[in-house]
């Protein structure tokens, strides 16, 4: 088995103790991670803290430039590195790729923002300004279903700000964060960027570390919630992305053909294991039958199967406990007699397999509409008028995304700026930019990432005022 290690101080670290990584398409542990100890993740956090104090002081021009950089390390490993999330993660080579390409996108974009400078007042008697400074020590904690994308969502803006980082992806995807970090460990001084890792027990510790001052967290809501409560001991700042239950609005004049596929992408990119994937499909009833009827037919085409296998288009879950989680969902479902649409096929054996799903028209208050699967299945619905399916989309306790599908411009508008959401895609599925600012409203999250807007998470605002002599 290859050898993993931490970076903490610049330096490689293989930790005290160890944890199995699983492949999701065999179940089996096919390598091993460090398992960082309180005292690891203590000389982390105050490697980190010792860094801010010379880091802050680079200029931010300075920042950028290395910042750029590591996208720069980055670039000529990703084949390499496509295999090895794919490996940990469970999603095909080429959707792993593609995560690549956004994150040096990502990375790229993010280090081109500018920190405003603000003149409040400007007279004779008085000079008044705002700069925006660093806050210090930033807990990065990234998800399993992205954790390379979102991992660097945080550092990218934390770094260029003057913050320094601790940075723990999920326990069951380290390995290709971690193989980064080793990429880029002499890039940086040392201390700016440490990466760790560990099991469920060391996201908590790092929550209410009295040495942490801002925490970035994506993830589910619950975790965030109580992420919110550990750190109010010591009023930690917070930016947390959580849950979303996004809803996908069709109306009667689209071109099925053309955006059949793209609303089956937009539900089951990941197999479904992704924040903004659409989780309730609301189709005009004037076309739900030919919809409905164009979506099966799509999903019988999409093969299902290893990622590593080059034929395939979906692969398993990424853990055994979503598994059982999503597989309870359609188990419940279909025992309460909700009509089932479409089950697919998945590869005999071993996986955290789940078959493509699809539901008829279950009704709104049931599990499957309310709840977020963050897996394999979707129900479609169907509705008459836009006055009812826009009081329909908003009804959930989730506000990340959602999406409108119409040829009517003007329409298509007019109903994305009725929902209760951070984030409307207009006939696509699923584009962020580094430029545009992401949030959730409601249950969906705390703060913002990306844009002009998620850099200044990354900062606290300090006022000069002076009388002029």
């Amino acid at each position: 088995m290859r050898t993993y290690n931490m970076l903490i101080d610049g330096r490689p670290v293989s930790g005290e103790a160890s944890m199995p990584v699983i492949d999701p398409a065999t179940e089996n542990e096919f390598a091993r991670a460090p398992d960082c100890s309180d005292a690891e993740l203590n000389e982390a956090i105050a490697a980190a803290s010792r860094a801010f104090k010379s880091w802050r002081q680079v200029g931010i021009e300075d920042r950028r430039a290395l910042v750029s950089q590591m996208a720069d390390r980055i670039e000529p490993h990703v084949q390499d590195l496509a295999r090895l999330l794919t490996q940990e993660q469970g999603k095909p080579v080429a959707v792993a790729v593609r995560e690549f390409d956004s994150t040096l996108r990502f990375m790229r974009g993010l280090s081109t923002l500018q920190l405003p400078e603000t003149i409040n007042e400007d007279t004779s008697v008085r000079r008044s300004t705002t700069r925006r400074v660093p806050i210090g020590v930033v807990a990065a904690l990234s998800p399993w279903n992205y954790p390379v994308l979102l991992s660097w969502w945080k550092v990218v803006p934390a770094l260029l700000a003057g913050n320094t980082v601790v940075l723990k992806p999920a326990p069951q995807t380290p390995l290709t964060v971690l193989r980064i970090a080793e990429l880029m460990a002499d890039l940086l001084p040392p201390g700016v960027l440490n990466v760790i890792s560990g099991g469920d027990h060391l996201g908590p510790k790092m929550t209410v570390h009295p040495g942490v001052n801002k925490i970035s967290f994506t993830g589910s809501t619950p975790t965030g919630r109580r992420i919110m409560e550990s750190a109010s001991g010591t009023l930690k700042r917070l930016t947390l992305e959580l849950g979303g239950n996004d809803a996908a609005i069709v109306m009667p004049d689209i071109d099925i053909g053309l955006v059949v596929p793209q609303l089956f992408w937009s539900a089951f990119t990941n197999s479904g294991q992704l924040c903004v994937a659409t989780k309730r499909l609301y189709i005009h009833s004037s076309c739900y039958r030919e919809v409905a009827d164009a979506f099966v037919a799509y999903a019988r085409s999409v093969k299902v199967g290893p990622g590593l296998a080059s034929e395939s288009q979906l692969g398993p879950l990424q853990n055994a406990r979503q598994r059982e989680r999503v597989q309870a969902l359609i188990s419940e479902s279909k025992a309460q007699g909700l009509k089932l649409l479409y089950e697919g096929e998945v590869p005999g054996g071993p996986g955290f397999y789940v078959p493509i799903t699809l539901f008829d028209n279950p009704p709104d208050d049931s599990k499957l509409v309310v709840d977020e699967p963050f897996g394999p299945v979707l129900p479609l619905l169907s509705f008459d008028t836009v006055d009812e399916v826009v009081a329909r989309a908003n009804a959930s306790e989730y506000g990340l995304a959602g999406s409108v599908w119409s040829r009517d411009e003007a329409l298509a508008l007019d109903i994305a700026s009725r929902l209760e959401t951070g984030t409307v895609f207009i006939n696509e599925p699923h584009y962020l930019s580094p430029h545009a600012p992401f949030a959730g409203h409601k249950q969906s999250g705390l703060g913002i990432e990306n844009g002009v807007d998620g850099l200044l998470e990354f900062t606290e605002p300090q006022t000069l005022m002076w009388r002029r002599s």
